[in-house]
């Protein structure tokens, strides 16, 4: 039970600031109010069932002297002022909740707004002509090996490919195959996305560098295109 006298106020969310937390608070608050007016009606009950209208004297206008009196009328008190804070705490309630839905909406509109624009910016151009794609078309490298069941194997890499791009490589940026090498050792188990070029098809395939049977962690071999 709280400590709080009956009707002394406590200081509400400000407006705009309003969490969770202090709603769930305010219902705690709430909570408590309402077992304080249930344990004082339950002490007039106690005094032979008197309740908050009935009279304390008796027929004679004496002190009725089979009730404690000060218990009662202390008990009665506290359930008007009770009563009193709960309504207000209700409606401290109800602008939270308000604050707090007004505020979710205004935030699911701001992230759908982020979106969109992040979805704009991200967007191709799609006025850029076929000679200013951004995508690589210059070979750099030739697959002339590949082991059976290793992972450049697996990954679809054929005899014969030449290589467009290799994870972060291609033809702007290559300047030896130690790039290529430098790309596998740090990226072994992640998957990089290679570009060949076969028999004049342009094919995007997915490569593990993995540890396997065999020696290194591709199972093939590549060769650097004169330029």
């Amino acid at each position: 039970m709280s400590e709080k006298a009956p009707g002394e106020s406590e200081s509400v969310p400000r407006a705009g600031a309003v969490t969770v937390s202090d709603v769930q608070e305010l219902m705690r608050r709430k909570e408590e109010i309402e077992a304080q007016i249930k344990a004082n009606y339950d002490l007039l009950e106690s005094q032979k069932g008197v309740g908050m209208s009935e009279p304390l004297v008796d027929c004679e206008d004496y002190p009725r002297s089979d009730v404690d009196l000060y218990q009662v009328r202390t008990a009665r008190h506290n359930i008007v002022c009770l009563q009193n804070d709960h309504k207000a705490l209700m409606k401290q309630v109800e602008e939270a909740l308000h604050q707090l839905h007004a505020r979710d909406k205004e935030k699911q509109a701001r992230d759908l707004a982020e979106a969109q624009s992040e979805a704009l910016s991200q967007s191709p151009d799609l006025s850029r002509s076929p000679s200013e794609s951004p995508c690589p078309t210059q070979a750099f490298a030739k697959v002339n090996s590949i082991s059976p069941g290793s992972p450049a194997c697996l990954a679809g890499l054929q005899l014969e490919d030449t290589i467009v791009e290799f994870g972060s490589v291609n033809a702007q940026n290559f300047q030896s195959l130690q790039n290529v090498a430098n790309v596998v050792q740090h990226s072994e188990g992640k998957p990089l996305n290679v570009t060949v070029i076969r028999r004049g098809e342009r094919h995007e395939l997915r490569l593990v560098p993995t540890r396997w049977a065999g020696k290194g962690l591709l199972g093939c071999n590549i060769l650097p295109l004169q330029r």
